[in-house]
Formats: C-alpha cells, structure tokens, sequence
C-alpha cells in the first residue's frame, strides 16, 4: 500500500500529512483504543475482543520487542476484557493507573472522592435513563451519546460536583468525566518511557480524542510524534490519519515493511 494512499486530504480544511513509514526497531509505539483502532460505539461494553485488532496488536507487540503500550480512558479489568489481557503494558483511566511490562501496577489515590461523584452521576441517570454511567474506580464517567440533547446537563452536573469534590472534569466524545487529579496521558507516555524495553527509542502516539493531546505533546517533547485519529482540531499532533481504517491500515503497512 502506497503512503499516497493514505496522505489523501482529511477534510474540514485539515491539512496535516499522513505519518511516515516508520523503522519499527526504532520507535516506541503508544496507541489509545476507542477511536483510533477500535470503532466508537454506543457504549463502552459494545466494544469487545476483535480478531482483526488482535492479529494486528499481537504482530505489533512482536515486531516491537514489548515496545507497545495501549493508553485510554478505559479502566484496567476493561481493557484486559476488550485486548483479552495480551498487552502487558498498559495505561489506564487516561493516566491514573499504570502496569509496567512486569506487571507492577502503579495507581494514583483519591478513588474515596469519585465515589461520591458517582452517587450524583447515578441520580441524574436514574431520571433520564438513556444516559450511562460508567465507574472505573479512579474515574466517574456519564455517557449521553444515546441522548446527545443531555449533553449540557451532563456537562453542568460534572462542572459542578468536579467543583465541590476538587476533581478534574474532563471532556470526550458524547462523554463527560470527573477524575482524581493526577498523571495523564503524557504522563503515561513520560513513566514507560523511562523504563526498559521503551527507553532509547522514538515515541509515536496514536489518538483521537481531547485526552491524546497531552500523549502528542509528551511523545514531542521526547523526540517523538503525535498522529491524530479523526478530524479534532487544533492539534499537538504533527500527523493526521482520517479514521480507524486509516489507522489500522498505516500500522499494517508498516509492519508489511519490515516483513
């Protein structure tokens, strides 16, 4: 597959190129799931174990030597659930809990706070029951993707109880999420990179969302790149692919490269 294919224009005036072909002995590779190689969908529990992703991760993970992490928003038993625990290192509720390669897992406090959050994300799911939420121990989520025209609301609640409970309120597609304040994202990409079998190499993050720009700005800082997943704009991403095709399609393609 020729890059030309995937450098084509990515729309809403985007005009971010298409990432290289990579030496994957050189790079430390970083990927978030849901809108970068897996689909978005409904609810978090619609997305599952997928062969074509597993083939992809597992080829990947080989090839790199370890050098793979998947970093997300989800919690730690959810990603084992959708990856079928073949990715040893992981970073978890966008930061807040790390497994090394060796399986240490490090976690950030202040779960004690989220629970109370809960308790007001359910009474407001409890009147609109289209609305979803999600406990993932260090992190309070309220999903209205099902009910886009709740978003403010949902979006006022979490501003509000982020306020009185001083929790970090953050936003995502057709999501809203309160969590303990803490390592992020590029704070993730920071730790493993300290560490073997990530150190001494180039960090590239893969991402699609709000949360995936401090992935983007960690991995320049260290040398690296961010590629973005989608048309979110602006961006600390130096490259842009259009959707999870795209995605999967470049990462293939650069495994066929290098046999």
């Amino acid at each position: 597959m020729s890059n030309s294919r995937l450098a084509r224009p990515l729309g809403h005036g985007d005009d971010l190129p298409a990432p290289p072909r990579v030496r994957l002995d050189d790079i430390s590779l970083f990927v978030d799931l849901d809108g970068t190689i897996a689909p978005l969908e409904a609810t978090p529990e619609a997305v599952g174990p997928d062969k074509v992703r597993r083939k992809l991760l597992d080829a990947l993970g080989a090839r790199l030597g370890g050098r793979l992490a998947v970093i997300s928003g989800r919690a730690l038993a959810d990603l084992d659930r959708v990856l079928e625990g073949r990715i040893a290192a992981i970073g978890a509720v966008h930061g807040l809990v790390l497994r090394m390669p060796d399986g240490r897992i490090i976690e950030a406090g202040g779960s004690e706070r989220v629970r109370e959050a809960l308790d007001d994300f359910r009474a407001l799911a409890a009147v609109d029951g289209s609305l979803l939420v999600e406990d993932k121990g260090a992190a309070a989520s309220l999903h209205y993707r099902r009910h886009p025209e709740a978003g403010p609301a949902c979006r006022d609640l979490a501003a509000r109880v982020g306020a009185r409970l001083g929790l970090t309120v953050q936003e995502g597609d057709m999501v809203v999420e309160v969590r303990a304040p803490g390592p992020d994202k590029g704070a993730a990409v920071a730790a493993f990179m300290s560490r073997a079998p990530f150190a001494g190499h180039t960090p590239v993050f893969l991402g699609d969302d709000f949360t995936d720009e401090n992935g983007f700005r960690a991995a320049t800082k260290l040398g690296g790149y961010g590629v973005v997943v989608g048309h979110r704009r602006p961006t600390a991403a130096t490259y842009a692919l259009a959707s999870v095709d795209e995605a999967r399609a470049w990462l293939n393609a650069t495994l066929e490269a290098h046999g």
